[in-house]
């Protein structure tokens, strides 16, 4: 056991708690590295390599985050009547009606071009116009419909679900950007506490050199370091004083702040109006969204057709008026999912769910809160522990021979 330090021993001590700070920062970036990334399994599967601990079970995590936020924080019909129904059937209106023209002939052209194109001008104009009278009034009529039995045609969750296992990059983002402070308090931390063990694993060197010490230590150095960051970023849940002092986890502390950040990227990403249609006509009870487009637009092609209906149906005969009429229904579908493509607009529809929305996830229990990024750490949290405790007792091996030149017993 040496008594006095030479320059040489004064250096190699101080590099023990120095290491082992880069020991903690190392393991803990890695750790949140190993957490997000890859996106896409990298090696031989399924050992041999790495997948992100967040991608590689996207859909569960997806499925954690609906059920730990927007389940609590916002039902169908809320969401719903948050986007305005009159103000979306206004929309629909003022972006279809400029097109009125376009459409009829569109759709004349293509199922009666003869009849259409030998039809006077004058009579064109009317039926264009009844088209165009008619349109306000049937749009009404579809989104109350809509409004109606949207908890039937809309699965909000399964489509969010979707949304997030299919783009794995929007699921990270969503945990990377709520969770900003916390990863970065996590790297940082790794540093400082690696440095306060050194200290501690510094002095067990003095005393006893034996081979294993340093190892050992590295090893508790990237677990360690780990835990308590982890520990310190959601415990303790509720606030605590102790003496002039407030505690409380750092994530608890920005619940605001989070719910903003989470809220955004729900509203102005996913729960777009665009995808809210698409989820509706397109969901497990798409058949019955789309039939209820048809039915209420079908009635459009009587109306137009007024008191020339069994002249058109003559010259059309049976099969034509009605194929006609199918035509129209798959026309009102297909412009019900390519209508919300203004930018404006979607982001202020996303603006008025986005305000109900974090209100309500800023009232959340600290218990319930939690459960936005707990889950990303818990999945798995095992093998980066393992990780980090393996990093860090090869880096203490490194110090034992190259060091303090030193082999294993």
């Amino acid at each position: 056991m040496p008594s006095l330090f030479t320059t040489a021993e004064f250096w190699q001590y101080l590099s023990i708690p120095v290491i082992a700070a880069l020991i903690g920062w190392t393991t803990n970036w890695l750790a949140i590295k190993m957490t997000f990334y890859p996106l896409e399994f990298i090696g031989k599967p399924p050992f041999l390599g790495w997948q992100g601990i967040i991608p590689s079970k996207a859909r569960k995590m997806a499925a954690i985050s609906v059920d730990a936020t927007i389940s609590k924080i916002g039902t169908v019909p809320e969401i719903f009547q948050q986007i305005d129904p009159k103000v979306l059937a206004a929309y629909v209106t003022h972006t279809v009606e400029p097109r009125t023209e376009e459409y009829v002939d569109e759709l004349m052209l293509k199922e009666h071009p003869t009849f259409w194109e030998n039809l006077p001008p004058s009579a064109r104009r009317m039926v264009y116009d009844r088209v165009r009278k008619s349109i306000p009034q049937l749009v009404d009529n579809l989104i109350d419909d809509l409004s109606e039995n949207i908890e039937d045609l809309l699965d909000i969750k399964g489509m969010v679900i979707e949304r997030l296992a299919a783009d794995k990059r929007l699921l990270n983002r969503i945990f990377l950007e709520c969770g900003e402070a916390e990863f970065r308090f996590i790297i940082n931390s790794g540093f400082y506490f690696g440095f306060l063990f050194g200290l501690v694993q510094m002095t067990a060197w003095y005393f006893y050199q034996a081979w294993w010490v340093l190892p050992v230590f590295g090893l508790l150095v990237g677990w360690a370091t780990n835990w308590i960051a982890l520990n310190v970023i959601f415990r303790p849940l509720h606030p605590k004083k102790i003496g002039p002092v407030r505690l409380q986890g750092l994530f608890l502390k920005r619940q605001p702040e989070v719910a903003e950040s989470f809220c955004h990227i729900v509203t102005h990403e996913i729960l777009t109006v665009g995808n809210l249609i698409n989820a509706i006509l397109e969901g497990p009870n798409g058949d019955r969204a789309r039939n209820m487009v048809k039915k209420h637009i079908k009635p459009l092609v009587d109306e137009t057709t007024g008191m020339g209906k069994a002249l058109t149906q003559v010259a059309f005969g049976p099969t034509g008026f009605a194929t006609l009429k199918h035509q129209v229904g798959e026309k009102a579908i297909e412009l019900s999912r390519t209508s919300f493509n203004n930018p404006v607009f979607e982001h202020d529809r996303a603006e008025a769910v986005k305000t109900i929305m974090v209100e309500r996830m800023i009232a959340l229990s600290s218990e319930e809160f939690q459960d936005l990024l707990r889950p990303c750490f818990q999945e798995d949290e095992i093998k980066l522990i393992m990780v980090g405790s393996a990093l860090g007792f090869f880096a203490g091996v490194a110090q034992l021979v190259f060091i303090f030149g030193q082999a294993i017993a």
